[in-house]
């Protein structure tokens, strides 16, 4: 179970809203999400690696460690051209960009990287979750998360369980949250 969330990695949330540059996603080797971004992190990219933290048994002990929230990717955003496309490709533990070519990559809305940004920085557990099929589409009406639009996929009657989805990974984060916060679309 997650317990909490490793502080914001990428550039200031403000920063996104001035859509100067797209993010893409760059598809890492099992396990290498950190390196890449350490690596990246020191040429002309802006970098988001969204991470949460968990609670694991290991030699007998209960350790808190730091968990991708999306295994085996990174977002980037920066000029790409032939030249920086290679570049990035030559880090190691890099696989690839999503997309078809150097030219043609695959973009992550903006509103997705700063919904899940927000996510990241409000305090609430955050847990990854599969791509939902079913639920309502619903909108957080006040609090640290207003204006983010996700899917409800319903817990118990105490608390909530909202999905923010990448439709480009088909993959989601989850956070808990009390219904009443909720409104539909």
């Amino acid at each position: 179970m997650l317990e909490s969330r490793a502080p914001q990695m990428g550039p200031d949330p403000a920063f996104l809203s001035k859509g100067f540059l797209s993010w893409h996603v760059l598809y890492t080797r099992s396990h290498c999400e950190q390196q890449v971004y350490t690596a990246l992190s020191r040429k002309a990219f802006d970098l988001f690696l969204p991470q949460a933290d968990i609670w694991r048994q290991r030699r007998g002990k209960r350790l808190k460690i730091q968990v991708p929230l999306f295994p085996g990717y990174l977002f980037l955003r920066g000029p790409i051209d032939k030249a920086s496309y290679f570049e990035v490709l030559r880090i190691p533990g890099t696989v690839r960009l999503l997309g078809e070519s150097w030219d043609r990559l695959a973009v992550v809305p903006d509103e997705e990287i700063l919904s899940v940004q927000r996510m990241v920085m409000s305090e609430e557990p955050l847990c990854p979750f599969p791509n939902p099929k079913v639920g309502e589409r619903v909108r957080v009406k006040d609090g640290p998360l207003e204006g983010i639009e996700g899917l409800l996929v319903e817990i118990d009657r105490r608390r909530s369980l909202f999905v923010v989805t990448f439709e480009l990974l088909q993959r989601s984060v989850a956070i808990r949250i009390d219904p009443g916060r909720l409104e539909r679309c």
